[in-house]
């Protein structure tokens, strides 16, 4: 099977045919190339999604990150963004392995081609040209054989005539013989040319034409083989990548697997814990007895009496305080004693931490500047020793700083640490703050609550609890109640069910106490015994003096 025989005289339909297959080449390039660009494109949005969703740095949202279903998450992410780089590996091994070598060899195919059909059109003008010097040698001599018959005819005509001089009839003669030699001498070109026409018509059509058509023959074939080796080389650059995509698909099973729903409850447990144990019993009041209420613990009146003194020489009060008890504002305290219990030993424990690898790494550099001194003293042309001096010294009295800084902390996670009981025998030790007094004030810390139910802890030294005091019986602690200020209407009924509250009925006309300061509530007196917080937007309120009897609406 050969074009060169069996196509022989398709020379047109064979370049087209040519022309057809580099067709197809380029658009399998076209194709790989867009293929490049999708997985590109797409790696990039796998990418950017797996940044978007990652947590940002030193933000609330990494704190989450310690839950092991986050972890899991955080994991995927990161498995997809090794997902991504595999897709643009895929990218560049199309782009080196198949569209550089394709793009060079189809201009070498073209060069190629290009070089098979001009010699062809060479092999066919020639054949031309010998063919149209046949035709004319042929016509030629047939030229020369009328002329030369004609002539005959003239002479045997002229000799026949005896009117016709002697003369006149060897010139005819003379003549004739003139036109037999030039058609003898055309005959014989004619011969020659034709021999030689038939030996290059020979050539082209079982030499020439053969071995061109073989030559574009075996070029298509390799283009074709070619082709098919970019496609399975297409097909083995996915396959490449399959055993580390399946990696990553492995590791994102593995980490959902790693998730624990124990461990995350056990977070949210040491996340959220206060240290605080849980209220006592309300003591029953019994209102049989004369117009003086009982005092309580978690009454309205606990800063009065015992109660005031509890506070004062460190006791915990039972329960939690009401709602209404205004906010610590401003920046949280150094020692973090805002927070419960707790969660203040956590943050002071992180802190030590913190600054015990500050530390480290500060003895570190201060070793290595060591090392470099004594490298300078025994080698002094690297360098001066006394260079180092100023840096080595900095460098030590950044460790005593962080040194007294730790301490510090310390002190004050040893004093936590001393107030929490063991967490195995907090069960055991339930109501341990109610049942057992302070054993001196200089230990004492005095436990809060603020209105969003935070804790507030506060220091045990002495300057403090006087202030904690002086701050209670300036709230709490009035000697002569307090005087009214204005009346107010109810406008809804409040059943006032928490501690600290009194219920309203709708339309009951009460006496203003204490102004809104800002929280939402109203403190408001029924009489002389019963008097509580109501909110501000569910009572009427008219001021007296201070307010010039103007009307408020709240």
């Amino acid at each position: 099977m050969s074009w060169g025989t069996e196509l022989w005289d398709q020379f047109d339909n064979l370049e087209k045919h040519t022309q057809w297959g580099i067709d197809i080449l380029e658009k399998y390039i076209k194709f790989v190339k867009e293929r490049t660009e999708i997985e590109l494109s797409y790696a990039k949005q796998l990418r950017n999604l797996s940044k978007k969703y990652q947590p940002k740095k030193n933000s609330k949202e990494e704190e989450e990150y310690r839950y092991t279903a986050c972890k899991a998450f955080l994991s995927t992410l990161n498995e997809m963004n090794d997902y991504a780089g595999q897709h643009e590996v895929v990218s560049e091994n199309l782009t080196s392995q198949i569209l550089a070598g394709l793009a060079r060899y189809v201009q070498e195919l073209k060069q190629e081609r290009k070089s098979h059909f001009h010699d062809g059109r060479k092999a066919q003008q020639h054949i031309e040209t010998c063919w149209k010097q046949l035709e004319s040698s042929k016509r030629r001599f047939e030229r020369d054989c009328k002329e030369a018959d004609r002539a005959q005819q003239y002479f045997e005509k002229m000799d026949a005539d005896i009117n016709v001089t002697k003369a006149d009839v060897e010139k005819a003669r003379q003549q004739a013989q003139v036109r037999h030699q030039m058609a003898e001498d055309s005959k014989a070109d004619y011969s020659s040319i034709l021999q030689k026409f038939n030996h290059e018509q020979r050539e082209y059509y079982h030499t020439h034409i053969p071995n061109i058509f073989q030559k574009i023959q075996e070029m298509e074939e390799r283009r074709i083989v070619r082709l098919g080796e970019s496609m399975k080389t297409y097909a083995e650059v996915d396959r490449q990548v399959i055993p580390i995509i399946g990696k990553c698909l492995d590791g994102i099973v593995k980490a959902a697997e790693c998730i624990d729903e124990k461990t995350d409850s056990q977070l949210v447990i040491e996340a959220y814990k206060s240290g605080f144990e849980p209220p006592g019993d309300i003591e029953f009041e019994d209102y049989t007895q004369p117009m003086k209420r009982t005092v309580s613990e978690n009454s309205l009146s606990n800063s009065r009496g015992e109660g005031k003194a509890e506070l004062k020489f460190g006791g915990k009060p039972k329960g939690k305080l009401w709602p209404f008890i205004k906010k610590n504002k401003g920046a949280a305290p150094e020692d973090f004693s805002n927070l419960p219990p707790e969660q203040r030993r956590k943050k002071l424990q992180q802190k030590v931490d913190e600054l015990n690898k500050e530390i480290q790494k500060e003895m570190d550099q201060r070793e290595a500047i060591t090392k470099m001194k004594d490298v300078y003293l025994k080698n002094p042309q690297m360098g001066d020793p006394a260079s180092l001096d100023h840096k080595l010294t900095e460098v030590i009295q950044n460790i005593d700083k962080l040194r007294l800084e730790a301490q510090k902390f310390e002190a004050w996670l040893a004093e936590v640490e001393g107030r929490l009981p063991a967490r195995g025998e907090q069960r055991r030790q339930s109501g341990l703050y109610d049942a057992q007094p302070a054993p001196a004030v200089n230990n004492c810390a005095q436990a809060r609550e603020s209105p969003d139910g935070s804790y507030t802890e506060e220091q045990s030294q002495e300057s403090e609890v006087k202030v904690l005091a002086t701050d209670f019986d300036d709230e709490f602690d009035d000697e002569e109640p307090l005087p009214a200020i204005g009346t107010c209407k109810a406008l809804y009924t409040f059943d006032g069910q928490n501690e600290g509250t009194i219920s309203v009925v709708e339309g009951e006309t009460l006496y203003v106490i204490e102004e809104d300061k800002g929280d939402g509530w109203t403190r408001i007196r029924r009489n002389e015994d019963e008097e509580g917080y109501v909110p501000t937007s569910y009572v009427e309120v008219y001021l007296d003096k201070n307010a010039k009897g103007a009307k408020t609406y709240i």
